[in-house]
């Protein structure tokens, strides 16, 4: 099974509108996770936008060679790519289209849990982007913080 996916530029741009919180200037989407966290390439390395976390791992690799290294270790394949995770949802049942990706439901950062029971074959572009819209209206909260609502564009 190919544990990454590539979108077209707009698809990228669409998708990372909503993270525009985050320094992602002189940063160029490459390729995801099946799960939508992105690998951007820049003048720094290669960075990881982790949508579950809702965090930029900016140039944690010094280039295309040292990430390659990195994703072909278990350890690199189970924390950057879910593979695990991404092999259980295929067995499952769980396809993905060339569009989609998975995703959580509820996302992770609104309670619910990182696990095959909670993972859904979601649009690319809609799920990044909610993530980051997301994300954006939660990260000044102290966690704990209950969440009464959210909204999203």
């Amino acid at each position: 099974m190919q544990l990454t996916k590539t979108f077209t530029e707009e698809q990228f741009a669409r998708a990372l509108e909503s993270w525009a919180w985050l320094d992602l200037a002189g940063r160029k989407p490459v390729f995801t996770s099946l799960f939508g966290d992105v690998f951007l390439v820049g003048t720094d390395g290669v960075s990881y936008l982790d949508v579950i976390e809702g965090k930029l791992l900016a140039g944690i690799w010094p280039d295309g060679a040292a990430l390659e290294a990195m994703l072909n270790t278990e350890a690199g394949e189970d924390r950057y790519l879910l593979g695990g995770l991404a092999l259980g949802a295929q067995a499952k049942g769980l396809t993905l289209g060339p569009d989609q990706v998975f995703t959580f439901m509820p996302p992770p950062v609104l309670g619910g849990k990182v696990g095959l029971e909670t993972v859904e074959v979601a649009d690319f572009v809609v799920a990044v982007d909610i993530a980051g819209q997301i994300h954006d209206q939660i990260r000044a909260l102290p966690p704990g913080t209950p969440i009464g609502s959210i909204k999203i564009a």
